[in-house]
């Protein structure tokens, strides 16, 4: 899939959006912006992929995107065959939606640095109440009101401990804008790891999704991603499990080979790599 660029078009009057999605599902594609994003998941759960990272994501959760940050929500089946309505509200900005020299002003100097951060995407752990309800809030107002709830939310945000915040991409990662827009060949390579993780994923395959030979595409994908083809595909089943062992009633053993491995003490032994904490150990903390 590739990623698609998605204008900001401004309402009427308005130096910011805000979107309501209620749906069975999410449906935007695969995409970034030439500006910037607040997402709050009301209600919804499946995964996330953003930047080179791939995540759970589930209802509360809050997210900014920088420019140029390439993001992708996906329900899961069980989520979408249940019969729930899945829930977000988006409120979008441009660089300079208060005038190109309001970040220079001493009061804006936290929020600059959020938002210079947030080229490689913020995700805002355990949201307030108080943060909540100014996102809830932030449709049924419009005008003036409403920009005071967006620089509200600003304000909270920028002011999180970074320990309360957790930064979605590595270093490495370089995003659509910074990149001139130039063809990423690893899109369609996660798309076919998100669909296939709990099968067999083979590097042909995945090079030849990329248009190059095997041993061109593993120096290529690491040096893009930091990691090997194999690690991703691991980091993925690995942040699925960490959804079943917290959310689903399914042995140790079950969630393994549900995510993907082929026996149960390499999935261990892959699961305390990424966690660092064995499945049970995990578990326990939820139990």
């Amino acid at each position: 899939m590739k990623k698609v660029l998605r204008d900001l078009k401004n309402l009427e009057n308005s130096s910011f959006v805000v979107k309501e999605e209620i749906a069975s599902q999410f449906a935007a594609p695969f995409h970034f912006h030439q500006g910037y994003e607040f997402t709050y998941i009301v209600k919804g759960r499946g995964k996330f992929y953003g930047g080179d990272s791939i995540l759970d994501f589930t209802e509360g959760d809050l997210y900014l995107f920088g420019i140029g940050f390439p993001h992708y929500f996906i329900n899961d089946k069980t989520f979408v065959k249940s019969g729930e309505i899945a829930h977000s509200i988006v409120i979008q900005f441009g660089e300079n939606f208060l005038g190109g020299e309001f970040y220079l002003k001493p009061e804006f100097f936290d929020v600059k640095a959020l938002l210079k951060t947030a080229y490689l995407g913020i995700k805002v752990i355990k949201p307030s109440l108080q943060l909540k309800k100014l996102l809830l809030d932030a449709p049924k107002n419009v005008g003036l009101k409403g920009l005071i709830i967006l620089l509200r939310i600003m304000e909270i945000v920028s002011s999180l401990k970074k320990e309360e915040l957790t930064i979605i991409s590595s270093e490495l990662f370089e995003n659509s804008i910074t990149t001139n827009k130039k063809e990423n060949k690893l899109d369609e390579v996660y798309q076919y790891v998100l669909k296939n993780f709990k099968g067999q994923i083979t590097t042909q395959k995945a090079s030849s999704l990329a248009f190059m030979n095997e041993s061109a595409f593993c120096r290529y994908f690491k040096r893009r991603t930091n990691k090997t083809l194999s690690q991703f595909v691991n980091h993925t089943r690995v942040t699925h499990a960490m959804h079943l062992l917290a959310e689903e009633d399914m042995s140790i053993s079950k969630v393994c080979f549900e995510c993907g491995f082929a026996n149960l003490s390499y999935f261990n032994r892959q699961f305390k790599a990424v966690t660092g904490k064995t499945p049970y150990a995990y578990r326990k903390e939820f139990s």
